[in-house]
């Protein structure tokens, strides 16, 4: 429920809420402003502009910032993603049918393949693509003139693009984690284009348990308003809110169940650790990648867990959100550094659990 991944479904959901202007977009007022300055002093030197990098986390609105840029030029998007190209020909077909002025938007392009990025160096820089024709020692290359395009590529991990792609993006632009007063004008916004009335008061409830990220906070927003047309009278208030919000296990601060679920293995199995990743996974009944990609981010950012070279450690406000008492630093501890009387000595069911990071 509060995963800021989006499959297909819930992408065309979204198509109906996104922002088509600049002046729409709810936040991100350093970027916006950035990106506004660039499409404008394009725009009056009638020249395309530079290339743009977009980073931050899932669901922020990078994909809705490429749209934004292509309605603001009046050129149309071609939409890939670097996953989806796996060979240099793969890219060589899609930039051979751009036309000029044109927005490519490649997500995730921090997953391209090797030689499909070497291809895009030269196209970005040069716009310039070589075909390749022939095999072997007969081969040759066809160098292929293309118009000027902007790329506009898109990435939750800006560490792994390699420098020479990174230096050819004219623009770099940082998203961060909404405020809760900005989610609160993306929810009543998205309320008024899905015909339904929120009272201001639900608004607030809502933005408070969506993590910062307006695509949770939409994802959030369609719940409650199932759970007040089904089982309320239709109105989208605090009432409503909480109730809906409560069926669907998302609490105060927008833990969901293997939140919750990672909290209190760490507290009361394993008396706050520290304890290793796979042996958290196995607790809750998780994959160890969907523990460390999905739960672990937010309940670091928000100070609930911290990582050591010896594993994961629950704070004093894991304790406190859980309604717990933390142990005693001075009670005997058992192997591993747990207490013994509150976490068994260390032991769940006869077997040592590994301290590994």
């Amino acid at each position: 429920m509060v995963t800021s991944t989006a499959d297909d479904l819930e992408r065309a959901a979204e198509a109906a809420l996104r922002p088509r202007r600049l002046e729409e977009f709810v936040g991100q007022l350093v970027v916006r402003d950035q990106l506004s300055l660039v499409l404008q002093a394009a725009l009056a030197r009638g020249a395309t502009p530079d290339h743009v990098l977009l980073s931050g986390p899932p669901g922020l609105g990078k994909t809705t910032l490429a749209m934004i840029i292509a309605a603001e030029l009046g050129t149309s998007l071609r939409v890939t993603s670097g996953p989806a190209i796996q060979h240099a020909g793969d890219l060589a077909a899609v930039l051979s049918s751009l036309e000029e002025g044109e927005v490519l938007f490649i997500d995730e392009i921090h997953r391209l393949a090797r030689p499909a990025e070497e291809l895009l160096y030269v196209a970005m820089e040069d716009f310039r693509v070589d075909v390749v024709v022939g095999k072997g020692a007969g081969a040759s290359a066809i160098p292929l003139s293309l118009p000027p395009f902007t790329v506009v590529g898109a990435t939750t991990r800006a560490g792994l693009l390699p420098a020479p792609l990174r230096d050819r993006f004219g623009f770099t632009g940082h998203l961060d984690f909404y405020s809760a007063e900005e989610l609160e004008r993306v929810i009543i916004r998205s309320a008024g284009l899905l015909g339904v009335e929120i009272k201001h008061a639900a608004a607030h409830e809502i933005s408070g348990r969506s993590r910062g990220t307006p695509r949770i906070a939409n994802r959030l927003l369609r719940r409650v308003r199932d759970w007040a047309q089904v089982r309320g009278d239709g109105t989208m208030d605090l009432r409503a809110a909480r109730a809906a919000l409560e069926v669907y296990e998302v609490d105060e601060l927008g833990l969901d169940r293997l939140d919750r679920a990672v909290l209190g293995a760490l507290c009361t199995r394993f008396g706050g650790g520290p304890v290793g990743l796979s042996t958290l996974a196995v607790t809750v009944g998780e994959e160890s990648e969907t523990v460390e990609t999905v739960a672990e981010p937010f309940l670091v950012r928000e100070g609930l867990i911290g990582r050591t070279p010896r594993g994961r450690v629950a704070t004093p406000a894991a304790w406190a959100h859980l309604g717990l008492t933390p142990p005693d630093p001075l009670a005997p501890r058992g192997p591993g550094g747990v207490v013994g009387p509150r976490s068994g000595s260390g032991r769940s069911g006869g077997t040592l659990f590994d301290t590994g990071a």
